[in-house]
């Protein structure tokens, strides 16, 4: 099929892969209602054409934690990204490293901290949940240090799992899933043979170096909600903060209030995330959360931004409402379940391409010049 545009990946990845796979990365908690608004509202959000504004080059480059990076777009962490793609996680740094952009690898990566860092020319970022096993959270940091990792990306928007049905309507959880499963990866023979059979081995990485033992996929949902931590409040990450040396991001902020607290905490920056939809259902959108959260804490820290985010018209979008920086979750892992380092190296030259067009044709030649007057909203209800 020809691939123009995020929305073809999603349709190559849904044809390559096992049911149980595309919608574990394509599903929402409950009904499914942030996971539509996130990409409705940000549709509901004009961009300002304006002409004969002499732009000349475009430059998409620009700076953050003192990290300069080609275009203001992160690959946001991704649970069982190797599950996409044969050693997924090593594919898409490569491919994030090749565009001079970060890449975030998830606690529960099949491949694990060493195995990708060791493969790639550029320091990875890491992502870590709150976790109950201090003991583990405390090996992962020293091991990501040990590593070459300086920026860390801590989730706080789940102290528990959300309720994602679709996961037990496919397979990746709920009655027989095993077996599911196993029809599913046999009835794809590409993935399979690809994946499957030559990706091994199928575990998390991080959590089986921790445990010495291997931490398979029918463990995954298991481990994850018994590890979990509804308790946790802004005291218990202070040890994490006087531990880690380098930068460290607070992932799901949806509220000014908790942007303020994280301010005080000494963060050193936020990404506004309601985890792609797949956590609370009926929350706002992070592009009607987002101005608000700009507002109260712009000047204080770096803010950076996900869910919902397809195209380069949708960075351009985030940019506007006041963030730094973009990360993108779903668009590259169905790039990367479609064609792996060359599918998600084909899916960043076209959000650049998008981008660079969005700019000129809203007047603007650099990032730092994207503003609020660059866009207006469609909807009722101002974001």
């Amino acid at each position: 099929m020809i691939i123009s545009s995020s929305l073809d990946y999603r349709e190559a990845a849904r044809r390559r892969l096992p049911p149980f796979l595309f919608h574990y990365i394509d599903g929402g908690a409950n009904a499914e209602q942030t996971l539509r608004r996130n990409t409705e509202d940000l549709n509901n959000l004009a961009l300002c054409q304006r002409v004969l504004r002499s732009v000349g080059e475009i430059d998409l480059s620009t700076q953050i934690f003192g990290e300069n990076i080609d275009m203001p777009v992160v690959l946001g962490p991704v649970g069982l990204t190797g599950m996409y793609a044969r050693r997924g996680e090593v594919q898409a740094a490569h491919a994030a490293a090749g565009k001079g952009i970060p890449f975030t690898l998830s606690t529960v990566s099949v491949c694990s901290i060493e195995e990708v860092q060791n493969q790639v020319n550029r320091a990875i970022w890491f992502q870590l949940y709150v976790l109950k096993d201090r003991g583990f959270m405390k090996n992962v940091l020293e091991r990501a240090w040990a590593a070459g990792v300086r920026t860390l990306v801590f989730t706080v928007d789940m102290p528990v799992p959300g309720s994602r049905y679709r996961d037990a309507h496919s397979g990746m959880s709920g009655p027989n899933a095993s077996v599911r499963r196993l029809w599913q990866a046999i009835t794809h023979q590409r993935w399979a043979w690809s994946v499957g059979l030559f990706g091994r081995p199928h575990d998390l990485g991080n959590v089986s170096a921790y445990l010495k033992r291997k931490i398979k996929l029918e463990d995954y949902v298991g481990w994850l909600g018994n590890n979990f931590d509804p308790s946790i409040g802004w005291h218990d990450l202070q040890w994490i903060r006087d531990y880690w040396k380098g930068a460290m991001i607070l992932k799901g902020i949806l509220d000014p209030r908790d942007a303020r607290d994280a301010v005080k905490f000494g963060a050193n920056g936020i990404v506004v995330s309601n985890h792609g939809g797949r956590q609370l259902d009926g929350v706002l959108s992070t592009v009607r959360a987002l101005p608000a959260i700009a507002d109260a804490v712009k000047d204080e820290l770096t803010i950076l931004v996900d869910s919902g985010v397809r195209s380069g018209l949708d960075v351009v979008r985030m940019l506007a409402l006041g963030a730094d920086a973009v990360l993108l979750g779903r668009a590259y892992i169905y790039a990367l379940a479609a064609d792996g380092e060359q599918g998600v190296r084909h899916l960043l030259d076209i959000i650049a391409k998008e981008m660079q067009v969005a700019m000129t044709l809203t007047g603007v030649n650099s990032i730092s010049k994207i503003t609020r007057d660059s866009v207006v909203s469609l909807a009722p209800g101002s974001v």
